[in-house]
């Protein structure tokens, strides 16, 4: 048996409280140290699930020797719980250099399931699911922004992409002019109070999202070329 500890990986809600799985409750409320980006927001967390432990900072400025310290920590036993302020921890936020650590170590790692953000998009976007690339946050820049949308240009299937309330109608402008007009569905506040999928082609899209302040976490799909180049297959096409 392995005197080491685990490492856990726990998402968190990104918005509605009832996601938190019941997994994910014993896990926070089991572990010798929970490491989080930010002890203020999840000590919140935890007082609404009436769990109380230790919680520890881990983000990207203190990434590099945090997870050091923690490493000790689960050499000598302990086990840490890794999340997020909200969703899967290392998905756009830490979480990537603890495992990399802990891998190096042989420390067990258990990632558990949970609440993200890129699947409910995706299944609700109306776009082909069966293969699709995340691409998370496009540059805020807009020639390095036209370009990695240039390289992504002719990919055949469905693409995810995280972006800013602040940039949303530039990254919009900037997918119609480089991919063409193509179906997308712009995501809005996933499972919070005001959850918003907004569905058309990437100029109807434009329009839209110009003629509005838009507020929240935004996720956009677009769709692959290959969905572009042929017509969309009837639902009796699609059952084996």
């Amino acid at each position: 048996m392995s005197s080491t500890g685990k490492l856990y990986l726990v998402p968190t809600p990104i918005g509605n409280l009832e996601d938190i799985t019941i997994r994910a409750q014993k896990v926070l409320s089991d572990v010798d140290l929970i490491a989080c980006e930010d002890t203020r927001h999840t000590g919140q967390l935890l007082s609404k699930l009436n769990i109380k432990n230790r919680l520890i900072s881990y983000h990207e400025h203190n990434e590099h020797e945090r997870a050091a310290e923690l490493i000790e920590q689960l050499n000598q036993g302990k086990s840490v719980a890794v999340v997020s302020d909200a969703g899967s921890p290392g998905i756009s936020d830490p979480g990537f250099r603890i495992v990399r650590a802990a891998i190096e170590n042989k420390i067990d790692i258990v990632p558990l399931p949970g609440a993200n953000s890129i699947i409910p998009a995706l299944t609700a976007s109306g776009l082909p699911t069966d293969r699709f690339f995340f691409e998370g946050y496009l540059s805020h820049k807009s020639a390095a922004r036209t370009r990695r949308l240039g390289q992504l240009k002719d990919f055949p299937h469905t693409m995810i992409f995280f972006e800013s309330p602040f940039r949303i109608s530039k990254s919009l402008n900037d997918m119609l002019n480089v991919l063409e007009n193509r179906p997308a569905c712009v995501a809005r506040e996933i499972s919070k109070m005001h959850e918003e999928f907004i569905r058309g082609n990437l100029q109807e899209l434009v329009k839209n999202i110009s003629s509005r302040k838009v507020k929240g976490e935004i996720v956009v799909v677009v769709a692959g070329v290959s969905f572009v180049d042929k017509k969309v297959p009837e639902i009796n096409d699609q059952v084996e």
